[in-house]
């Protein structure tokens, strides 16, 4: 069920969630593929995620596996989008990476939870969507919780946990991540790891 606000939720046991085991599958099968291929195989790497989204990605996509994901055919990914190793992406509630989006190794984007109430955890999946706006650059180590836009030109530092939004032209931090400061033409350097 897709109520009007995004999110998703499934419950056990309908055919929702059996559609839902039998995408898991599929993508477990081909992130294994996948997951075989080095950096020098780029344009194979780049055939078999396109086939995993269910969508053709630019020439200028570039991910070094390994690579995992729940699903992969709710992942929506602009040009010259780079996605680093060992990087994890839930994408029940949906998945928007905009162009110039550089993402850091070990970088998890969980759109999908379950219930608090303790009854309901094991019997209820629940996705809210992600969307990475343009040159977006998340660092080393994020992660970022399903329910959140991260604004364009903003970073994610290494290590921070993402659960609220992320204004654009911002650098955001820690656990939970908060703003640590604005983001402009200063002429400094970033240091992600602030």
């Amino acid at each position: 069920m897709l109520r009007e606000d995004g999110v998703r939720i499934i419950r056990s046991r309908t055919p929702e969630s059996a559609a839902m085991s039998a995408n898991v599958k599929r993508a477990m099968a081909m992130t294994a593929r996948l997951n075989r291929l080095t950096f020098e195989d780029a344009d194979e790497v780049r055939a078999l995620f396109s086939e995993l989204i269910g969508k053709k990605v630019d020439e200028s996509f570039l991910l070094i596996p390994p690579f995992y994901t729940a699903g992969g055919d709710e992942i929506r990914v602009g040009r010259n989008v780079f996605v680093n190793q060992n990087c994890t992406f839930y994408d029940l509630g949906g998945l928007d990476i905009a162009d110039d989006v550089m993402i850091g190794p070990n970088v998890s984007l969980i759109t999908t939870g379950h219930s608090l109430e303790p009854s309901e955890r094991r019997s209820v999946t629940i996705g809210r969507p992600i969307v990475i706006e343009r040159n977006v650059w998340i660092a080393a180590g994020a992660t970022v919780i399903g329910g959140v836009t991260v604004g364009e030109n903003s970073v994610v530092a290494a290590g921070a946990v993402v659960t609220k939004d992320v204004p654009p032209n911002t650098l955001v931090g820690g656990n939970p991540a908060r703003v640590i400061r604005s983001i402009g033409d200063e002429g400094r350097s970033i240091d992600p790891g602030e």
